[in-house]
């Protein structure tokens, strides 16, 4: 089997998909790895080592498209990248179909992609993987970020994101109980902050409890809570995540007017569409807007800023299934894998997934119901 492996394009990307020991031990399965010019270098991985690894340099990335079965990325693949993908390859990347042009969806199908979403692959648990990886990440460096823009000198309200004696704590409010939520609300409690989490499952919110010790204050994520504990907020961490789904408004644009001037948002949840209405996407170099006196961090891939840490999690979470493919094959494992069925969006030109289907209004059917695509491939090479 042959793996691709591209360089990012994304603005700010600097994590890459697969680190070199990860690239050996596909290799030490008899695949071929091919691997584009300087995809690692923004991770301090260079081409070297990914050539002592075994696996081979292509200097562009039509060269690795051309010649892999199984093309791997991180960000989102633009319209030129997939139309340059040949008719029935696979392409394992983030999809965020939700908040996707239409054309990625029309070009998907017409190309025939078996589109693997990195986002929605799960592990025997039902948790997404990759997703819980990268969130574990994203939570704690929201923090780092929070106590960053608190600074006069960026803006902020000239506090300390902690707590000092006869100083009364930082107020951070969580929008989400999930990974995000957990490893943030951990980092901001080891600063002395005061720590506020909305979530709509109370069983969760049961959970958050236990495991800080009941020194966290939890409270049910509807419009009369979040109105209020957003206004006693000095930073919001928006890491709501719906799986598959656009992200809803939970922070109004009047919520915002009403915050504390020089306060921070870190809407975690912006790769989503997220979580607060004057959210928009910024990048690591750009990360951040002020609106109605408020401080907006909304960078969608906010791992990407510490991007070795990021690669080795993102490799070790998806190597399994690439083993899984280069052992039984793509189809198999596709099939066999539950975690990875659950990913897959498109499949030999049909929409597999019930949430983008109902998104780009298209028909759509189990992969189960669906022919290999090998078979299918043999099929219309015939005719």
């Amino acid at each position: 089997m042959i793996f691709g492996i591209l360089k990012e394009n994304f603005v700010s990307e600097r994590r890459v998909v697969l680190t070199p020991p990860a690239v050996q031990s596909l290799v030490s399965l008899g695949c071929t790895v091919y691997v584009e010019r300087d995809a690692g270098v923004l991770s301090h991985f260079p081409d070297d080592e990914y050539r002592k690894a075994g696996g081979t340099i292509a200097y562009s990335a039509e060269e690795v498209v051309r010649r892999s079965d199984v093309v791997l990325k991180i960000a989102p693949p633009t319209e030129e990248e997939l139309e340059a993908l040949r008719e029935d390859q696979t392409l394992l990347s983030v999809l965020h179909l939700s908040i996707a042009r239409r054309k990625v969806m029309d070009l998907l199908l017409s190309k025939r992609t078996a589109a693997v979403a990195l986002e929605l692959i799960e592990n025997q648990h039902g948790d997404l993987s990759i997703v819980q990886a990268m969130s574990e990440i994203a939570g704690q460096i929201s923090i780092h970020v929070a106590a960053h823009y608190l600074q006069a000198r960026e803006g902020g309200r000239g506090i300390l994101l902690g707590s000092l004696p006869g100083v009364p704590a930082a107020t951070v409010v969580i929008l989400g109980a999930g990974t995000v939520g957990r490893t943030a609300a951990r980092a901001a409690l080891g600063l002395g902050s005061r720590v506020v989490v909305l979530d709509k499952d109370l069983t969760r919110l049961r959970e958050f409890e236990q495991l800080f010790q009941w020194r966290i204050t939890t409270a049910i994520a509807d419009r009369y809570f979040v109105e209020r504990a957003v206004k006693e907020a000095d930073v919001v961490i928006g890491a709501i995540l719906l799986k598959g789904e656009k992200t809803p408004h939970v922070v109004t644009e009047a919520m915002v007017k009403e915050m504390k001037p020089g306060s921070v948002i870190v809407d975690v949840s912006i790769d989503q569409g997220g979580c607060v209405e004057t959210s928009r996407p910024t990048t690591l170099a750009d990360p951040v807007f002020m609106l109605h006196g408020v401080t907006h961090y909304c960078v969608p891939n906010i791992p990407a800023a510490v991007p070795r840490t990021a690669t080795v999690c993102l490799s070790n979470t998806l190597l399994p299934y690439l083993q899984s493919m280069a052992d039984i094959g793509v189809d198999a494992a596709l099939r066999s894998d539950r975690g990875l069925s659950a990913a897959v969006c498109t499949y030999g030109g049909t929409c597999v997934n019930k949430a983008a289907a109902r998104i780009f209004s298209v028909p759509s059917r189990a992969l189960t119901e669906l022919p290999t695509m090998n078979s299918s491939l043999e099929s219309r090479k015939r005719l």
